[in-house]
């Protein structure tokens, strides 16, 4: 299921980065596509290669990355602006999932 979950996180990802390249409303809404798109592919490709050996980590990873990108998403197509108090929680749990994953490798 991490896996499944992972390549759909990186098509939401390139429809993000597209729209926000192609069809944003404005430069901020460019610059939030483009940001949460970017974190969003790293963070489901990292997701891809930790699914068969750390899949703890993997699942931080993608939970942190869908709380950063879609809530500047929302932001992007006119949602509140008070949900950018929300995205650092999304940050911390990619930070936490790396942390992780460090922590796993280190240990073999």
């Amino acid at each position: 299921m991490i896996t499944v979950l992972a390549a759909l996180s990186a098509a939401i990802a390139i429809g993000a980065g597209a729209f926000g390249a192609h069809g944003a409303p404005n430069p901020q809404a460019a610059e939030w596509l483009r940001t949460g798109g970017l974190y969003q592919m790293v963070h489901a490709v990292a997701a891809l290669v930790l699914a068969s050996t750390a899949r703890g980590p993997a699942v931080l990873l993608l939970a942190g990355a869908a709380i950063f990108a879609f809530t500047l998403y929302i932001m992007a197509f006119g949602g509140p602006k008070w949900l950018g108090a929300i995205t650092p929680i999304g940050g911390t749990l990619m930070i936490a999932g790396w942390l992780w994953a460090a922590w796993a490798f280190w240990r073999g």
